[in-house]
């Protein structure tokens, strides 16, 4: 009797934070809606727009429709996704993959590097990059680095968050990551076919999951902060974290958006022939 009079306005607290997380996640949301443009297509650029430059020339583009991020931005997200969703079926498993697997991805990583920054200096007109830069490498570096995002996401997110996580990794069996990364390698493909009905469809998934990705590590970083570590056995018992973490991540997306918009006036995509010419005044003054 005395531990349920105890655990009554414990559970009355609880309430309380998760209907103000609530309020707070639908005030950013009401914000967001009324700040940024209107129509679908322009709430899921504005998406993008708080993340990735959104240059044209090197985004995804079809029937003169492009993705609301970069090609490499769509890889990342999209690689991050792929991996949270394939290791899924793993249930709570959260030990962090073998080594192998880390070199694998520290290979990925540097190739993500190395490409970017090839990539850049091809913007700045008096130096010249090692290869021509193109979106496919954009796209593959993207996914190789978002299939390590999502790698490390996982195991962080169920051994942070599950009183019974499991100490094994999703990549236990030998033949697991490259699975994942055959898997990575299809998606790939299907992008390239440029069809307006995997196109469309992928354009759409590469927006919302910024918000998705955004949302997966603030949630984690509130189960931190609210003390709750390794505390949940149901999905019901993270709704508070997860408000506060859907909520931080849409107030993140809405003050970079604000602060990109103050200083630019414009909501369109950056342009290679505007992004040069602000390097070469840059430089010289």
């Amino acid at each position: 009797m005395n531990e349920s009079l105890q655990a009554s306005p414990k559970k009355n607290k609880e309430r309380t934070w998760i209907i103000l997380a609530a309020a707070a996640f639908l005030a950013a949301l009401v914000a967001w809606l009324w700040f940024t443009p209107g129509g679908f297509w322009g709430k899921l650029r504005a998406l993008g727009y708080s993340v990735c430059h959104q240059i044209e020339e090197r985004s995804i583009c079809v029937h003169g429709v492009c993705a609301p991020l970069c090609a490499r931005c769509t890889g990342m997200y999209l690689g991050t996704i792929l991996a949270l969703g394939y290791q899924a079926f793993q249930r709570r498993k959260g030990k962090f993959p073998p080594v192998w697997v880390w070199v694998v991805l520290a290979l990925l990583f540097v190739w993500f590097g190395v490409d970017g920054l090839n990539s850049f200096l091809h913007l700045i007109p008096f130096l010249r990059g090692v290869y021509e830069p193109n979106n496919l490498l954009r796209l593959i570096t993207g996914f190789g680095v978002g299939l390590g995002i999502g790698t490390v996401l996982f195991a962080l997110f169920n051994r942070t968050a599950w009183i019974d996580w499991i100490n094994e990794s999703p990549y236990k069996r030998w033949f697991s990551f490259p699975l994942l990364l055959v898997l990575a390698g299809i998606a790939i493909a299907l992008i390239r076919t440029e069809h307006p009905l995997i196109i469309y469809p992928i354009m759409v998934l590469s927006g919302l999951s910024v918000f998705a990705v955004l949302s997966g590590v603030y949630t984690v970083l509130a189960i931190i902060v609210l003390r709750r570590e390794n505390a949940a056995a149901q999905w019901w018992e993270l709704l508070l974290p997860i408000l506060l973490g859907m909520t931080t991540a849409l107030l993140q997306i809405l003050v970079i958006s604000w602060l990109r918009y103050a200083l630019t006036g414009t909501w369109n995509p950056i342009h290679l022939g505007l992004s040069t010419v602000l390097l070469i005044k840059n430089c010289y003054n």
